[in-house]
């Protein structure tokens, strides 16, 4: 089991954002899920989405936020992540603006699922700042998009 005792920063942070997006290129960053009462504890122990155990014994001056950097190595990082994972389902009007879609999906990294003929993208920022990078097919109508209930799950095999 590792012992967490501080809280190394946010995954926002200019230098420590620029290491995750490398980690995140290997599949390096696992993520500690905690729910949204559990936040302001100081002490708990938890199962990493990779299946590591960690206990969390932060001193009285720090408290777990969504995006707070737990471990940060050369090799692999854990970050928590607060509350249901949210989901915003984009849906392409036609075969070219799927294309263009999966093309702006791919170059910007998002992570992805698939359901019901939608691309659904997982929210770590606010949605504005997805729709904003798709621009034109936003903006033109030519991908509808919704933010998915997190208590529904519209995932396919």
């Amino acid at each position: 089991m590792r012992m967490i005792q501080q809280i190394l920063g946010s995954r926002q942070d200019g230098e420590i954002a620029a290491r995750l997006h490398r980690l995140d290129h290997h599949g390096a960053v696992d993520i500690l899920r905690v729910d949204g009462a559990d936040v302001a504890r100081r002490r708990l122990r938890a199962v990493t989405a990779g299946g590591e155990e960690i206990a969390l014994a932060l001193p009285r001056d720090q408290a777990l936020f969504d995006g707070a950097v737990l471990l940060l190595e050369e090799n692999r990082a854990i970050v928590v992540r607060v509350g249901a994972e949210r989901w915003l389902r984009l849906e392409p009007k036609g075969p070219a603006d799927a294309l263009e879609l999966g093309y702006h999906a791919g170059n910007l990294h998002w992570r992805v699922r698939f359901a019901d003929g939608a691309l659904l993208v997982a929210l770590e920022g606010p949605v504005e700042s997805y729709l904003v990078r798709l621009g034109a097919l936003v903006e033109e109508g030519r991908v509808a998009h919704s933010v998915v209930d997190p208590t529904k799950d519209t995932d396919r095999a």
